[in-house]
């Protein structure tokens, strides 16, 4: 079994698709990165090599009764949007990396860190997870929200720089540039794909 786990964060369809609620936000760079190609080549080599898939979205109840009645920053935005409304379209993970049974969806994301309000640590624990390598939205958002509570509980932690999307350029590459070398190891998908064992 091994040791490592890709953890991937909001690939649904309210970022990732025509029509989704904040879709047009992340759309410019999604095109300019190509993390969606990259990280579907990832996940099915990723697969071959033993990882284990963790698929981490974001969802709410109808009404929103999990934020406060005036929240503020990014969650702002998304009830603003009617954005993840559980259940709906707009939460569900895309179509073209649907999860396979022996994948982890985790459930109760309610915020930035993908380990606060959910079982991540203890599934990963479970599962004798050492090191996570991290891909998804935002780069700057949650994904560097969950590598710092990564490192901090002790994992091994990488980020996947070619994985990744935000809202602009200079977003992305501050968070690559600057914050992620402080708590992960920043890589591309290949580079990560090369320290798996064949």
């Amino acid at each position: 079994m091994s040791q490592t786990a890709l953890v991937l964060i909001e690939y649904q369809n309210d970022f990732v698709s025509e029509g989704g609620a904040l879709h047009d936000g992340v759309k410019a760079e999604i095109a300019r990165t190509g993390m969606l190609e990259h990280t579907i080549a990832l996940v099915r080599e990723a697969r071959t090599r033993g990882v284990k898939i963790i698929w981490v979205p974001i969802e709410f109840a109808p009404g929103y009764p999990e934020l406060p009645a005036e929240p503020y920053g990014i969650l702002a935005g998304v009830k603003a949007t009617s954005a993840f409304r559980k259940g709906e379209w707009g939460a569900q993970i895309i179509e073209a990396l649907t999860p396979h049974d022996e994948d982890v969806v985790i459930a109760g994301k309610r915020g930035l860190c993908g380990f606060a309000s959910t079982n991540l640590d203890f599934i990963l624990r479970h599962n004798g997870t050492t090191r996570v390598a991290l891909s998804g939205f935002l780069t700057d958002c949650c994904v560097e929200s969950t590598m710092r509570t990564a490192f901090e509980l002790g994992y091994d932690v990488i980020t996947l720089t070619d994985c990744t999307a935000s809202l602009s350029q200079p977003q992305h590459e501050a968070a690559i540039a600057y914050t992620y070398p402080m708590f992960s190891r920043p890589m591309t998908s290949r580079d990560f794909l090369d320290t798996l064992a064949p």
